[in-house]
């Protein structure tokens, strides 16, 4: 199922190596859309965790973009964090209500994951170069969870 699921994916090959790599269920969309967010998320707190403690020894200008990407992250690990408490929670009467808060978290986070890197303009490139690496791998395996969440939303069902 992992393989057939991540064809289409944004990132088929990240798709595969992280769903393939995932211990929990994987059989249904919904499993594979619940996989995907927890995979986002775990990326999204490790990340963060690295830019907290990425600080020292930087310049103010530095440490002001990793401050503000630490917030960023914040809130896309709620986001994450809320899109998993849905999936967990569908129900037939609210399905379509709650894939569209799904989606719509899912695609906040993924903003608020660009926008960090956004923030480091003008910053040193290798700082630059070694944040944009963490989030954009974040932002990948975030757009993959978004994929999935469409999947399972055009599947139109809960346990298929």
């Amino acid at each position: 199922m992992v393989r057939s699921s991540c064809i289409n994916a944004s990132y088929p090959s990240l798709c595969l190596r992280t769903l393939s790599s995932y211990s929990g269920p994987t059989g249904t969309p919904r499993d594979l859309a619940q996989a995907a967010v927890k995979v986002g998320l775990a990326r999204a707190r490790k990340a963060s965790t690295y830019l907290k403690t990425s600080v020292t020894g930087k310049s103010e200008r530095e440490r002001a973009a990793l401050s503000d990407c630490v917030e960023q992250m914040a809130e896309s690990v709620d986001e994450l964090s809320k899109t998993l408490s849905e999936l967990k929670h569908l129900r037939g009467e609210t399905f379509e209500f709650q894939m569209s808060n799904a989606r719509t978290w899912v695609s906040a986070a993924l903003t608020y994951e660009d926008t960090c890197v956004d923030g480091f303009e003008g910053v040193d490139r290798k700082v630059k170069g070694d944040v944009k690496k963490k989030i954009t791998n974040v932002a990948m395996v975030t757009s993959n969870a978004l994929y999935m969440i469409r999947r399972l939303d055009e599947s139109g069902g809960l346990n298929r």
